[in-house]
């Protein structure tokens, strides 16, 4: 059985990863409409998150809004540090309880190492995997390998979506937010 770490030379390959930025409102609630979107079936939730400050406030906010919807407790909140021997017991933490869906506010290359963990040790499915903004970036995918993140989905900070389809980020633009709102209006032009 193979050692599921990132090598030091994967992670040098891809220079440095930005930190974790505070979470802006518009994430946070296009966040919450990804998981209550019709036909989600999602009641249960465990949160993960890095040690870093943005996303602790970011593992916070999420974990009180969802109480506000009047939702069913979050089952548990998980950290883990930004390097780690295995991450093996953090993992088993985020997995237990079998919830619904998990929900992730952490830096990139904690976020790519505990990934590859979780999917080595555990039944987590990325599918039922969302993230905060900072980890919509095309590295993450490339660093934990391209299937161990297919089917992860998120917010950006400007409330956009994303999601990780065969190790590619694509993101999508915000839904309707005001009245009269085109998804053409960036390609009408007047004449």
């Amino acid at each position: 059985m193979t050692s599921p770490l990132i090598s030091p030379a994967e992670t040098a390959a891809y220079g440095d990863l930005p930190a974790p930025t505070p979470h802006s409102d518009a994430e946070l609630v296009s966040l919450i409409g990804l998981l209550t979107a019709p036909g989600n079936r999602v009641t249960t939730v465990t949160v993960g998150h890095s040690r870093d400050t943005a996303s602790r406030s970011a593992a916070a906010a999420f974990a009180e809004a969802w109480r506000a919807l009047g939702r069913l407790p979050v089952l548990a909140v998980v950290d883990w540090p930004e390097s780690a021997a295995s991450w093996l017991r953090a993992a088993r933490r985020l997995t237990a309880g079998e919830p619904d869906a998990w929900v992730v506010a952490a830096a990139p290359l904690g976020w790519a190492q505990m990934s590859r963990r979780l999917r080595h040790s555990t039944d987590w499915d990325p599918a039922r995997t969302y993230g905060f903004a900072a980890l919509g970036d095309s590295r993450v995918p490339a660093l934990a390998g391209s299937s161990t993140l297919q089917g992860m989905r998120g917010a950006a900070a400007d409330g956009s979506t994303w999601t990780i389809d065969r190790g590619w980020v694509t993101h999508q633009l915000p839904g309707p937010s005001a009245e009269g709102w085109s998804p053409w209006h960036a390609v009408i032009s007047e004449r």
